[in-house]
């Protein structure tokens, strides 16, 4: 785990001849200086090899044996696990921190900043922080995998050091509406800046809404965080599902939402308020075993899906960005293409960043190579502009 050199963005020119993930037809695309430069129609394009946006992941707690709740990460360790991230088609993310102790979050914040300013592709791959707790439900079940002994309420003072400490970084800040001050702290955190998203809550339908035309404009991990029985007639998911104005993240990998619910949110919700995250732990991208996330140890299985001990709850996932698209498309049963954006320009766009495949945009691509039945055989991803190594398909 080196930072070794990378080549500066300026340097990096190129075109590639594919389908276009979105239009379905042949597109030459250039790119010049880590930006797209071009694109045009071609009459023909090698079969099976297609052109898309690099994904974007709102969620990672961790990812390739490496943990983002420890306290004295390295350069080097962020950048195992941000190459890894590239490697399986996520380009950029959100360094996703969960609930603790309000200083000792903060201070592990300022330090994640500071090892980020000492990376140039770091500053690139971290294009900014989700921040999940400790403004949360501490209800049983509601609380998941966080710590219910850490929650406190999002006080003016602490959403103002939140802003001081990440500056102009983009930053999504999940919080449950029902804790005391939640719906000023909202228009407060939206005035100065940040995206809000709801999520690990309880919150009755009337509170929701509150929290919407305060500026709320998000759900996170819906069907996930609440208990896994709940009442049929009143219960989050309904509530959520009834409130406009929110769009909402699922885990696509199968276990944190069930297929037939999957389908159904996709029925009840227009394609634009969806979008996918990974919710990654540090198992991702690694065999079974024990993992940690913050001060919790976890066993992976062979079928790799993270239980907390104990317990019913999931904690994370080991979900890699490019499986998330596939997984999502054979539970829709749709293809693919209708599934990318979902884990590329929709993410983006919740968070104000640039993305697609459109003269400006950036030259983070995924060239996809697939087999006879849609398979995926190779995946190459070019970041600003510079062709990085294959992906292993393991």
């Amino acid at each position: 785990m080196s930072d070794s050199p990378t080549p500066a963005p300026s340097q990096a020119g190129g075109d590639i001849c594919a389908w276009h993930y979105a239009w379905r037809k042949p597109v030459r695309l250039r790119w010049q200086g880590g930006t797209i430069s071009a694109i045009e129609p071609a009459e023909k394009a090698p079969a099976g090899l297609w052109v898309a946006p690099a994904l974007v992941d709102l969620q990672v707690n961790g990812y390739a044996g490496i943990d983002f709740q420890q306290d004295h990460l390295t350069v080097a360790e962020l950048l195992h696990a941000a190459r890894q991230l590239r490697a399986d088609g996520c380009t950029r993310w959100l360094l996703t921190l969960i609930s603790d102790h309000w200083p000792r979050l903060m201070a592990r914040l300022e330090h994640l900043r500071a090892l980020r300013a000492q990376s140039v592709e770091l500053q690139h791959a971290i294009v900014g922080w989700h921040i999940e707790g400790p403004f949360l439900s501490a209800e049983p079940g509601f609380c998941g995998a966080h710590d219910p002994g850490v929650m406190c309420d999002p006080t003016p003072e602490r959403i103002a050091e939140l802003r001081q400490v990440t500056g102009k970084d983009p930053v999504l800040l999940t919080l449950a509406p029902e804790r005391s001050g939640a719906i000023e702290a909202i228009a407060q955190a939206v005035w100065l800046g940040l995206t809000v998203s709801l999520g690990h809550t309880n919150a009755p339908q009337a509170r929701l809404a509150e929290a919407v035309a305060a500026g709320a404009v998000a759900f996170t991990h819906l069907s996930n965080a609440c208990p896994r029985l709940i009442d049929r007639h009143d219960n989050i998911l309904w509530r959520v599902l009834e409130t406009r104005g929110l769009r909402v993240s699922l885990i696509p990998d199968g276990a944190h939402v069930s297929a037939p619910l999957f389908r159904i949110i996709h029925r009840l919700l227009e394609p634009e308020a969806i979008f996918y995250i990974s919710d990654a732990m540090a198992a991702a991208a690694m065999p079974p075993g024990r993992y940690r996330i913050g001060r919790l140890d976890l066993e992976v299985g062979p079928d790799q899906v993270v239980w907390l001990p104990g317990t019913g709850n999931l904690a994370g996932s080991t979900l890699r960005p490019i499986d998330g698209v596939f997984r999502a498309a054979a539970m829709l049963g749709c293809a693919w293409q209708q599934t990318w954006v979902r884990y590329s320009e929709s993410p983006a766009c919740l968070m104000g960043l640039p993305s697609g495949l459109q003269v400006g945009a950036p030259a983070d691509l995924c060239l996809v190579e697939l087999g006879p039945q849609d398979q995926l055989v190779r995946l190459q991803v070019i970041n600003q502009g510079i062709p990085r190594p294959v992906a292993s398909r393991a």
